[in-house]
């Protein structure tokens, strides 16, 4: 083959393999629908890690914020996610039930993730039974929160339709609807909320089961090899300095592994 002859074909060699070149992997994030977090934020957060997991997996890795759930729970369904660190864990729960994907870990810190019910210091109300009939106020419909909090009150009243139900966006808004007599109940899973609460006084009726929240799974497409390389991965993050310095943006404490099976069980309380 002559020089002009191999130019030709390596050319042709390059241009095939560009697409190849610069495929790679999509890592969603999602940090809940109840808080105010802007996406360019997020990846900017995840930038450190989605860099040492690309070098690991040797291929790109992107972060890909996604802030609504409807766009979440879509794009799950179509397995277009090759990872994702979904913050609500029903979301994640039904991917795993029905597309597939894998449970990878957990994150530290978010295993006791609980609604607390909220109501004035003097409240008559004594236990989530007394609510049936009564007005309360949730975040958002679809947002985890208000997931364990209609579970919580299957459990305690057999039907959360019993309650009237007053849903905000945010979950800093729900201890308004309790101070000014909108709502006889308020139901929050933030921690933050909850102690500015109990702070001014107020007392908390009820605290639901725990679920772990903000999950890394897997796509089905991802082998069983690159889904344990990433788990190693997140687990070693805070076992040192370099590790801590790449989850301080997060503020993440580190991941833990979960037991998958335990989870679908979850889901199960949840009512999915």
């Amino acid at each position: 083959m002559g020089p002009t002859r191999m130019r030709r074909f390596l050319a042709a060699c390059l241009l095939l393999a560009a697409p190849w070149a610069q495929a790679g992997l999509v890592f969603a994030v999602n940090e809940g629908v109840t808080y105010r977090v802007p996406s360019e934020q997020i990846a900017a957060k995840y930038a450190a890690i989605a860099a040492d997991l690309g070098k690991l997996l040797k291929q790109p890795v992107t972060i890909e914020p996604v802030g609504d759930y409807p766009t979440l729970r879509k794009r799950l369904a179509e397995k277009a996610y090759d990872l994702a660190m979904v913050h609500p864990a029903h979301l994640s729960i039904v991917a795993i039930k029905q597309s597939g994907y894998k449970l990878v870990v957990v994150t530290k810190g978010y295993e006791q993730y609980s609604a607390n019910f909220l109501v004035k210091a003097d409240s008559p109300l004594k236990s989530l039974a007394d609510i049936k009939g009564l007005r309360l106020g949730a975040p958002d419909e679809d947002s985890i929160t208000s997931w364990m909090v209609r579970a919580s009150l299957r459990d305690a009243i057999g039907d959360p339709k019993g309650v009237a139900f007053t849903y905000t966006r945010y979950q800093d808004a729900v201890p308004f609807f309790v101070e000014n007599n909108l709502t006889h109940v308020g139901a929050t899973a933030a921690s933050s909320v909850i102690k500015a609460w109990q702070a001014k006084g107020g007392k908390v009726l009820f605290k639901s089961k725990p679920v772990p929240i903000k999950h890394v799974i897997a796509s089905p497409s991802l082998s069983a090899e690159q889904v344990g390389i990433v788990r190693d991965y997140l687990l070693s993050l805070d076992g040192s300095e370099d590790g801590r310095k790449k989850l301080e943006p997060t503020k993440y404490q580190g991941f833990a592994t979960y037991d998958e099976a335990a989870m679908l069980a979850i889901g199960t309380w949840l009512g999915l």
